[in-house]
């Protein structure tokens, strides 16, 4: 059991499909940081300032102690987070589009460039050639 286990993790879907949710996971970094640093506040910018992130709506306010500390936390809809979320969703669909644009595109060029094997001689050709010899 332990050399059939072996023999699955070592095929090589196995470890693609390991090294893609590897490079997923970084790629997610990558766009988090990029929408969060570099987009939202472009957007900001384009609309007055505001900051998706900090978008919500409040159903129930947070209650505060003596103390000024939180006895019941806010209970809030955070719809800007969730437009962040959306954001990067778009740019990593994107990203991933011209990712597999790429590739088909050289992988269509190697098919282009590979000749087309001779097609060599037909069926009724070969039956033709077993008739004539067959006549001598």
């Amino acid at each position: 059991m332990l050399k059939e286990f072996k023999a699955f993790i070592m095929t090589g879907n196995v470890i693609e499909l390991s090294v893609a949710v590897i490079l997923g996971a970084a790629l997610n970094g990558v766009v988090k940081g990029f929408t969060d640093k570099i987009m939202m506040p472009i957007i900001g910018y384009f609309t007055g300032g505001i900051d998706f992130a900090d978008k919500k709506i409040v159903l129930t306010e947070a209650v505060l102690g003596a103390d000024s500390a939180v006895v019941t936390p806010e209970n809030a809809i955070m719809y800007g987070e969730w437009i962040n979320t959306v954001i990067n969703l778009i740019i990593v669909g994107f990203v991933l589009f011209m990712i597999i644009k790429a590739y088909n595109k050289t992988k269509k060029k190697a098919e282009e460039a590979a000749p087309a094997p001779d097609p060599g001689p037909s069926e009724i050709d070969l039956l033709k050639e077993i008739r004539d010899s067959l006549k001598k």
